[in-house]
């Protein structure tokens, strides 16, 4: 029998407790030994709430997604200029990435091939049409949005990925280094724009 108030909500947030407390290698490294410690039950216990590893990994994984959406979502309603929305949204990722460097790796994990990709995909879908959306109202055609989002996501990503991984060791401001980032970025984006 199930223990007492351990549903698949719980476990997901007793997995999501764990994949913080990782740090930036929090979700590779979760397990469900970590899961059943913290949640004071034996391993065999926990497949009463969720399938197993995998199926763990993808809960959190979903969580972690709608979790970055509302991050989204709220840095877009801060700014009513549209280039401002996007360097809001390109900003608020960063924070929450180093916030939670681990539900960060979640949502950036690879799926493909994983039964439940098009589970996550589908999720993921709300943040990336609210980045096409961004990147529409700063001017980009219609015909470049996805090359739009795609560079947005490689030019925060990749500068979180080095910073979280302590790639920029010189004593510079890496906040200054990401906001010149972000504004190169939004100044061109902007000016592909039809004249």
């Amino acid at each position: 029998m199930p223990r007492a108030g351990l549903d698949r909500a719980s476990v997901t947030a007793l997995a999501l407790d764990a994949v913080d407390a990782g740090g930036p290698d929090g979700f590779r490294g979760l397990t469900l030994a970590a899961v059943a410690a913290r949640a004071g039950v034996a391993v065999p216990s926990l497949y009463k709430h969720v399938d197993g590893l995998p199926g763990l990994r993808r809960e959190v994984a979903l969580r972690c997604i709608a979790e970055l959406d509302g991050v989204v979502a709220d840095a877009v309603g801060t700014a009513t200029d549209p280039r401002d929305r996007l360097r809001a949204c390109s900003h608020a990722l960063r924070g929450w990435a180093h916030a939670r460097p681990g539900r960060y790796q979640a949502v950036q994990d690879d799926w493909r091939g994983h039964p439940d990709a098009d589970a996550l995909q589908a999720a993921a879908t709300s943040v990336v049409t609210r980045l096409a959306a961004l990147v529409a109202d700063v001017g980009v055609p219609a015909a470049r949005h996805v090359d739009a989002v795609r560079a947005v996501r490689a030019a925060v990503h990749g500068f979180v990925a080095l910073e979280l991984a302590g790639g920029f060791g010189m004593s510079e401001d890496v906040d200054v280094s990401f906001a010149y980032l972000v504004d190169g970025l939004v100044d061109g984006l902007a000016g592909s724009a039809p004249r």
